[in-house]
């Protein structure tokens, strides 16, 4: 335990999370860092895969995803474990689930059951094509919707094969637009007392984020292409390499890019025809970039950063994990936090967001170290269970 109390946003709301990995899971984890009591449902014997995912020799990643959250078994394959589910559902304000469409009702835990017992539900449901449409019941991971979206065509060299990120952004997003959809149904509910269904679709939260990708082909024929690490024609806007590192400008401004020149000691290039408009650095944005990363590899990263400051330009360095845990606006603003985890010790890692002046969110409790670390304590808070039962229940291999 970080903080024993509450001040959350969502203080009072109950979710049973469902599912596994991340885009289910990290919706969890944002609504338990807002406040909400998470109860996820793992598999008896290992849990979630998320438990063994990460990089380095000791896997860290769960403590960050499984924060706030209290672990309960349960068999989802058998009818008796999936009444337990659904006594559990009834007990809840949000019900969030990743599993392919269909499972559910398979089930017997589809929306339209679970609404007669428990009419104000809210269903966040995250999949990779969606509940309805062609594709709907073909398995779908986080970079599938990421391909499919729009996103993995325009990352990377133009003249090597699509990119990624190094993170599984394509779940992230639908488990973001999810919590929203929950917190907008939130709203609703209050109004109405009716609970209601949030269908997200991994490609199409990344389609919500490819700004005028699709309106551009419609009436201009444009089809974006990959362009390294520059916007085109957004100038002068990358990352340029110094005597000792990389580091980011952004100065593609008018009145930015005067300052920019000022400060390369070349007042008269904010003047030159081929840089002076938005539209001309565009055009000659490559040869731009020469002329600056000309100028920056005579500098060191310090010497550039303290000129960027000077002259008022949006620059900074490129970061690392190390970098971050080293700066101090990173710990001024108490951007990474150190928690005193079960599994691991004390574990720095990334705080909850956003910020809230007074209802602040918060890590109250570390990610439980095994599957069913609270069967006894859920149980009996939720639906009375006492030792004996809980004991049974494990016996036919129930939790």
């Amino acid at each position: 335990m970080v903080d024993p109390t509450n001040t959350g946003a969502l203080k009072g709301l109950r979710v049973v999370e469902m599912g596994q990995l991340l885009a289910g899971p990290f919706c969890g984890q944002l609504l338990g860092d807002m406040g909400a009591d998470i109860i996820k449902i793992e598999p008896p014997g290992k849990g979630d895969p998320m438990r063994d995912w990460g990089q380095g020799e000791e896997k860290v990643q769960w403590e960050v995803i499984a924060r706030n959250k209290r672990s309960v078994t349960c068999n989802l394959r058998v009818p008796e474990g999936q009444e337990i589910a659904r006594q559990l559902i009834a007990k809840a304000d949000i019900l969030v689930e990743n599993f392919k469409p269909g499972t559910l009702e398979k089930w017997g835990l589809g929306p339209e059951e679970l609404h007669k017992t428990n009419p104000g539900l809210i269903i966040a449901r995250m999949s990779g094509y969606g509940q309805t449409g062609p594709y709907s019941t073909r398995a779908g991971f986080g970079g599938i919707g990421e391909a499919m979206g729009g996103w993995r065509y325009i990352v990377g060299d133009p003249d090597r094969p699509p990119a990624r990120m190094g993170v599984s952004i394509g779940d992230t997003l639908c488990a973001t637009y999810g919590t929203m959809g929950v917190l907008a149904a939130l709203h609703h509910r209050e109004k109405t007392g009716e609970g209601q269904v949030i269908d997200t679709a991994l490609y199409e939260a990344v389609l919500q984020v490819m700004e005028g990708l699709v309106p551009e082909y419609d009436y201009n024929g444009f089809i974006r292409e990959r362009s390294g690490s520059i916007l085109p024609g957004i100038a002068p806007s990358n990352v340029y390499l110094c005597a000792d590192g990389p580091f980011m400008i952004g100065a593609n401004n008018d009145a930015i890019f005067a300052r920019l020149c000022e400060a390369m000691e070349q007042p008269e290039l904010a003047e030159d025809e081929r840089y002076a408009t938005h539209l001309a650095r565009g055009e000659n944005q490559t040869e731009l970039d020469i002329l600056i990363n000309r100028w920056t590899g005579t500098l060191t990263v310090d010497e550039l950063d303290a000129l960027m400051i000077k002259h008022s330009i949006p620059a900074g360095r490129v970061y690392t994990a190390k970098d971050m845990l080293a700066d101090p606006h990173f710990k001024d603003r108490e951007a990474i936090i150190e928690v005193d985890t079960e599994g691991h010790g004390p574990l720095k890692m990334q705080n909850a967001f956003p910020r809230f002046s007074k209802s602040q969110s918060g890590v109250r409790r570390t990610a439980p170290v095994t599957p069913g670390q609270h069967n006894a304590e859920v149980m009996a808070e939720l639906l009375g269970w006492d030792e004996a039962e809980l004991a049974a229940k494990k016996e036919k291999g129930l939790m």
